[in-house]
Protein backbone atom coordinates (compact mmCIF):
# COMPACT_ATOMS: atom_id res chain seq x y z
CA UNK A 1 0.00 0.00 0.00
CA UNK A 2 1.03 3.87 -0.49
CA UNK A 3 1.51 5.50 2.12
CA UNK A 4 -0.36 9.15 1.89
CA UNK A 5 0.25 11.69 4.56
CA UNK A 6 -0.93 15.40 5.08
CA UNK A 7 1.17 17.85 7.28
CA UNK A 8 -0.71 21.37 7.96
CA UNK A 9 -2.32 23.41 10.70
CA UNK A 10 -5.02 21.23 12.57
CA UNK A 11 -7.93 23.11 10.86
CA UNK A 12 -6.37 22.20 7.51
CA UNK A 13 -5.98 18.45 7.80
CA UNK A 14 -7.96 16.69 10.37
CA UNK A 15 -10.66 16.05 7.39
CA UNK A 16 -8.08 14.07 5.74
CA UNK A 17 -7.70 11.19 8.67
CA UNK A 18 -11.20 10.66 7.54
CA UNK A 19 -10.12 9.45 4.59
CA UNK A 20 -7.63 7.38 5.67
CA UNK A 21 -4.11 9.15 5.46
CA UNK A 22 -1.89 10.26 7.94
CA UNK A 23 -2.19 13.06 8.99
CA UNK A 24 0.35 15.35 11.48
CA UNK A 25 -0.77 18.47 13.29
CA UNK A 26 1.71 21.24 12.46
CA UNK A 27 1.65 24.45 14.71
CA UNK A 28 5.14 25.61 13.24
CA UNK A 29 7.14 25.07 10.03
CA UNK A 30 9.71 23.82 12.37
CA UNK A 31 7.34 20.92 13.12
CA UNK A 32 5.92 20.49 9.45
CA UNK A 33 9.70 20.28 8.39
CA UNK A 34 10.35 17.55 10.96
CA UNK A 35 7.03 15.42 10.25
CA UNK A 36 7.83 16.06 6.50
CA UNK A 37 11.57 14.35 7.07
CA UNK A 38 10.05 11.76 9.17
CA UNK A 39 7.88 10.49 6.93
CA UNK A 40 10.06 10.61 3.95
CA UNK A 41 12.28 8.25 5.93
CA UNK A 42 9.71 5.93 6.13
CA UNK A 43 8.94 5.93 2.92
CA UNK A 44 5.89 7.89 2.17
CA UNK A 45 5.06 8.47 -1.50
CA UNK A 46 3.16 11.72 -1.50
CA UNK A 47 2.86 14.13 1.16
CA UNK A 48 0.61 17.05 1.17
CA UNK A 49 1.67 20.04 2.84
CA UNK A 50 -1.07 23.44 3.74
CA UNK A 51 0.38 26.05 1.59
CA UNK A 52 0.47 28.40 4.11
CA UNK A 53 3.33 25.93 5.79
CA UNK A 54 4.81 25.22 2.52
CA UNK A 55 5.79 28.76 2.16
CA UNK A 56 7.56 28.71 5.51
CA UNK A 57 9.60 25.57 4.46
CA UNK A 58 11.34 26.31 1.28
CA UNK A 59 14.72 24.92 2.28
CA UNK A 60 12.96 21.49 3.32
CA UNK A 61 10.72 21.31 0.45
CA UNK A 62 13.62 21.82 -1.85
CA UNK A 63 15.42 18.92 -0.35
CA UNK A 64 13.19 16.84 -1.76
CA UNK A 65 12.67 18.24 -5.02
CA UNK A 66 15.14 16.11 -6.97
CA UNK A 67 13.82 12.92 -5.55
CA UNK A 68 11.39 10.48 -7.41
CA UNK A 69 9.95 10.15 -3.58
CA UNK A 70 7.76 11.75 -2.14
CA UNK A 71 6.12 13.89 -3.51
CA UNK A 72 5.22 16.95 -2.07
CA UNK A 73 2.04 18.48 -3.08
CA UNK A 74 0.96 22.01 -1.77
CA UNK A 75 -2.91 22.19 -1.00
CA UNK A 76 -4.81 25.46 0.41
CA UNK A 77 -5.66 25.27 3.61
CA UNK A 78 -8.98 26.65 5.43
CA UNK A 79 -8.23 29.74 4.81
CA UNK A 80 -8.04 29.54 0.89
CA UNK A 81 -5.44 29.52 -1.41
CA UNK A 82 -1.88 31.26 -1.75
CA UNK A 83 -1.15 30.38 -5.25
CA UNK A 84 1.78 28.59 -4.45
CA UNK A 85 0.81 24.76 -5.86
CA UNK A 86 -0.20 26.29 -8.73
CA UNK A 87 2.82 28.27 -9.03
CA UNK A 88 4.88 25.01 -8.41
CA UNK A 89 2.69 22.94 -10.75
CA UNK A 90 3.25 25.64 -13.92
CA UNK A 91 6.92 25.78 -12.92
CA UNK A 92 7.09 22.05 -13.31
CA UNK A 93 5.04 21.70 -16.40
CA UNK A 94 7.36 23.98 -17.95
CA UNK A 95 10.53 22.91 -17.02
CA UNK A 96 9.19 19.42 -18.69
CA UNK A 97 7.84 20.45 -21.77
CA UNK A 98 9.71 23.74 -22.23
CA UNK A 99 6.92 25.30 -22.46
CA UNK A 100 3.57 26.67 -20.80
CA UNK A 101 0.67 25.26 -21.78
CA UNK A 102 -1.33 25.50 -18.70
CA UNK A 103 -1.63 28.94 -19.16
CA UNK A 104 -0.57 30.47 -22.38
CA UNK A 105 1.54 33.09 -21.24
CA UNK A 106 5.08 34.22 -22.22
CA UNK A 107 7.32 35.46 -19.69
Amino acid sequence: MVNLGVVGERDSVMGFKALGLYVVEASSPTQAARAVDKMAREGFAVIFITETMATQMGETIDKYKAEAYPAIIPIPGNQGTTGLGMQLLKSNVEKAVGADILFGKEG
